[in-house]
């Protein structure tokens, strides 16, 4: 039966990884026409490896919410589909999709499937029951009600705000998880049970976690009662096949300078070398630009959180650490030597380029060794 047109929103790089969201949209292709956009960002990597880029777009830098309420403009249902790490983890993210895109909506969470507490969630009373049914059937998944969902998250997160203090719990959390607020490293759990503390909308606390001041003041102020919040790994698949897109480099060579905000480092896939600053944008931008056969020049100073479980990097990336701390004094330095304080820089040879580079480090006076095998 053939009666619907289906929107789906695909979040994160494990409902990818795992072959089902390829599986899942071949099914509901079974009962309507069916349209695909990633919801987030992380889960981009993961849909280029797969080569799913021509099924499922990933060409706006949409939060999971915005592509459901632009989905369900044009479809008579939607699906949202993800694999998170816990049924507690999986349930709050739907929660808070469904809240934050206005809640009348037609929306139906596939949520961890194959794994024996997988399930269906509609969020509402729209969907009919044949679709369901047939869903379920077919992926061989539970179906739970709004009210059991909505129960669950209620029972285990939320925030509480008095005045100018928001006080926010963190479902399944695992003590040594890095914690992440709208994708910067604050700070390590030491616990299951987390709650992260904010006055004027600025974090000051957190029950069972370690806070890394240096992550606070990269983030500066946000409001904690709308943050997105993750925890562990953003890309934990131990089996990961990067696959590589020829890069066309043309006569004047462009490159980039881009500091602590990798995840927006898609915009730079047509550069021809990227400088990062800092661990952790080094390790994505190193991962996400090896796709496109993009070299980088990553500034670093050994503090590295390990979003992602194993990083891919190009021969030709050149990996520079410098003494603790100095990363971002290095990073400044070449921002406004080489680049004027701009991002981009035309420039004719790579080779020479990095040379510029290092030179500018040893103007400076500070110990560095290149690293071979920090994103490995």
């Amino acid at each position: 039966m053939r009666y619907h047109k289906i929107g789906v929103i695909v979040h994160g790089p494990g409902i990818v990884d795992t072959g089902y969201a390829k599986k899942i949209i071949d099914l509901l292709k079974n009962y309507g026409d069916v349209t695909c956009r990633l919801g987030g960002t992380m889960g981009r990597t993961a849909v280029i490896d797969a080569n799913l880029e021509n099924i499922i777009n990933i060409e706006d830098k949409l939060l999971p919410s915005q592509s459901v309420k632009l989905l369900s403009q044009t479809n008579d249902v939607l699906f949202l589909l993800n694999y998170g790490k816990s049924v507690i983890t999986g349930h709050t993210f739907g929660y808070k999709v469904f809240n934050n895109a206005g809640g009348n909506l037609n929306l139906v969470q596939i949520e961890r499937p194959g794994e024996d507490d997988g399930t269906i969630i509609q969020w509402n009373n729209q969907t009919d029951s044949y679709l369901i049914k047939s869903i379920s059937e077919s992926l061989k998944l539970s179906i739970t009600t709004s009210t059991e969902a909505t129960d669950l998250v209620h029972n285990l997160t939320g925030f509480n705000k008095d005045n100018s203090r928001v006080t926010r719990k963190v479902a399944g959390v695992s003590p040594g998880e890095n914690i992440m607020l709208n994708g910067m490293v604050i700070g390590r759990a030491t616990s299951d049970d987390l709650t992260i503390i904010s006055e004027d909308n600025s974090i000051t606390e957190m029950i069972g976690g370690q806070i890394k001041y240096h992550g606070l003041e990269k983030l500066g102020k946000v409001d904690l009662s709308k943050a997105i919040i993750k925890t562990g790994l953003l890309r934990k698949s131990d089996n990961i096949k990067p696959r590589q897109i020829n890069h066309k480099s043309s006569d004047d060579l462009t490159a980039v300078y881009l500091s602590h905000a990798a995840e927006d480092i898609y915009q730079f896939r047509n550069c021809d070398i990227l400088v990062s600053v800092g661990d952790d944008t080094t390790l994505l931008s190193s991962d996400i630009l090896y796709r496109f056969n993009v070299p980088i020049i990553g500034i670093t100073d050994g503090d590295l959180d390990k979003v992602v479980l194993k990083g891919f990097k190009l021969d030709d990336s050149l990996i520079i650490q410098v003494k603790s701390g100095y990363d971002d004094i290095i990073g400044n330095k070449i921002h406004e030597k080489l680049f004027n304080n701009q991002t981009y820089l035309s420039i004719t040879s790579i080779d020479e380029f990095k040379q510029e580079i290092i030179n500018i480090i040893d103007e400076s006076g500070i110990d560095y060794h290149f690293v071979n095998k920090q994103l490995n």
